[in-house]
């Protein structure tokens, strides 16, 4: 409204939204708790499971955070960002998805009764970025470091991971399994170690059960032998891998060929297959017995390479290729011209095998392999697709340990003892600031709270209890959620986390909240439906009346 002439001013479009100021804090502030309440009940080892079913009606069972938060439509924008954080963690540490969620609520949710005091966001913005740094700086402190190839303390971990999964009955078994495949990919570069997850191949086939599920030495490709006639069974297997079509390849222009008679056409034919019989001949020449080819095999080809005795597999993805190259040591060649017997890689068996329906060939006994791959089994579909989001997750942890060496206890001990020290440290600090530190350190008691909630324990008592210990001294106190009690020492009972899915979950739900705390003006255009109803209410296709 114009002040001189009261005339209305409109400086958005009709149909948009604008909110600001508190409620649109409110707003944003409550959708985040509301996701977070969402995945609360799946923390920990005894965390429920989610069933999420799309708008195909395709079921997914899951107790995964960031596979929950990508299957639900979350439309809310305030939302949406902690959807964006639980990703971002999933990509950066691979675990810790439903903890950085649930603690960026619980900063909303504190950050909220702080804003009912007529405390300013930017005050409470500065206290949680100096506990967040503080925070960070405690969990270094307290880290346990550890020989980075101990497999014992690297099952250890990935038993910690797994146990909060539903194929948590198999955890000691698919551990071993996570923990030697990693180490087998391992590289040393400037003393430190490096791990490729990628490197380690994850299939699945439903059949069987999960105590079937099997480390290969090797690789295994979801394809078949493309010939009949052609060997199953290849011991001391050469290997070519091809990045090139054995086809005769098609001019890149449409191209007319006239041909007047039969003889000509026949030499037309003849000579496309002298070229594919002179591309076999070949590789048969180079000593070459197995062919992967990422492109194409003509059926004339196929026939040659089945007389020779040859095994080929076509169109493998590029992905397959590049781990096939590290696992046998070929060289991935572009041109059959330029084969020679150096860029054959080595196996000692090369196995078509049927796998439930399905056939699968299986590429083993490699010398060095620094590509595996991880055969997962299981009796439905989805429990094949939960324990490889849980080997994902297991394979993460194990990477991290052996990237920086670095573990704390479970069970709620780190954050308990970090939002202790971060009480004493608030003290440091003058005026409204202090709250905010303390509001901080509250957030971090909601991991043991939810632990000590699914382990039936009565919260408030576990909860005192926890903080005497840890003023007492004992660091890595903490939520034995089996056996349903606060014990003293969780690294006794095994329960190892690597310190950098800690860190990464505080700095990512803290940026997630300081993010959404920034926000006091919301401005939501109209939606396209309404914009169309709109079209057809103007009178367009009407006549006029």
């Amino acid at each position: 409204m114009s002040e001189r002439t009261g005339v209305p001013v409109l400086v958005l479009k009709e149909g948009s939204q604008r909110t600001t100021g508190r409620d649109a804090r409110r707003a944003n502030i409550l959708a985040a708790r509301a996701l977070a309440e969402a995945v609360m009940t799946s923390l920990g080892p005894r965390g429920m499971d989610k069933m999420l079913v799309d708008s195909f009606g395709d079921v997914t069972i899951t107790g995964d955070g960031a596979t929950i938060l990508k299957e639900m439509d979350v439309q809310h924008p305030a939302a949406k960002m902690l959807v964006e954080v639980a990703k971002a963690q999933d990509d950066e540490v691979g675990d810790g998805t439903t903890t950085v969620v649930v603690l960026a609520g619980e900063l909303l949710k504190n950050a909220a009764e702080l804003l009912d005091q007529e405390i300013h966001p930017s005050i409470i913005i500065e206290g949680y970025e100096k506990a967040m740094e503080y925070a960070l700086k405690v969990l270094d402190e307290i880290a346990i470091k550890v020989d980075p190839t101990d497999k014992e303390i690297l099952k250890k971990v990935a038993m910690t991971s797994l146990g909060s999964k539903a194929v948590a009955e198999y955890k000691e078994f698919l551990a071993e399994l996570a923990v030697e495949a990693a180490l087998k990919v391992a590289e040393k570069r400037d003393n430190r170690w490096y791990i490729d997850i990628d490197n380690v191949k994850i299939e699945k086939k439903k059949g069987e059960s999960l105590a079937d599920t099997q480390l290969v030495h090797g690789i295994v490709l979801d394809k078949e032998v493309v010939h009949a006639g052609m060997p199953k069974v290849v011991k001391g297997a050469k290997i070519a891998l091809l990045n090139c079509p054995l086809e005769v390849e098609k001019p890149e222009i449409t191209a007319k060929i006239q041909i007047t008679s039969p003889e000509q056409m026949k030499a037309f034919l003849d000579e496309e297959i002298r070229l594919l019989k002179e591309m076999v001949e070949k590789i048969k020449k180079v000593g070459a017995n197995v062919v992967f080819c990422q492109k194409g095999i003509d059926d004339v080809a196929q026939h040659y390479l089945a007389k020779y005795g040859i095994l080929a597999a076509r169109r493998i993805k590029k992905s397959d290729m590049e781990k096939l190259a590290r696992a046998t040591g070929a060289r991935i060649v572009t041109s059959i011209d330029d084969l020679t017997e150096k860029d054959l890689g080595y196996a000692e068996l090369v196995e078509e095998r049927k796998i439930g329906e399905d056939k699968m060939i299986f590429v083993e006994g490699c010398k060095n392999p620094r590509a595996v791959t991880i055969l997962i089994r299981g009796g439905a579909e989805h429990v094949v697709d939960e324990a490889e989001r849980a080997l994902h997750d297991a394979l993460c942890v194990v990477r991290n340990v052996v990237h920086d060496g670095k573990i704390v206890a479970g069970g709620g001990a780190p954050e308990m003892e970090v939002a202790r020290r971060l009480r004493s440290y608030a003290t440091n600090f003058k005026g409204k600031i202090q709250l905010a530190i303390n509001k901080f350190a509250d957030s971090l008691e909601i991991i043991p709270t939810i632990l000590a909630q699914s382990a039936g324990l009565e919260v408030v008592d576990a909860i005192v209890e926890l903080r005497s210990l840890h003023e007492k001294g004992h660091t890595w106190a903490g939520i034995d959620v089996f056996g349903g009690k606060v014990v003293e020492d969780m690294t006794k009972l095994n329960v190892l986390e690597p310190v950098s899915v800690k860190k990464q979950s505080i700095k990512s739900a803290t940026e997630a909240a300081i993010m959404i705390l920034r926000i006091d003006d919301i401005i939501a255009a109209a939606p396209p439906k309404e914009k169309e109803k709109e079209k057809g209410e103007s009178g367009e296709g009407k006549l006029p009346e």
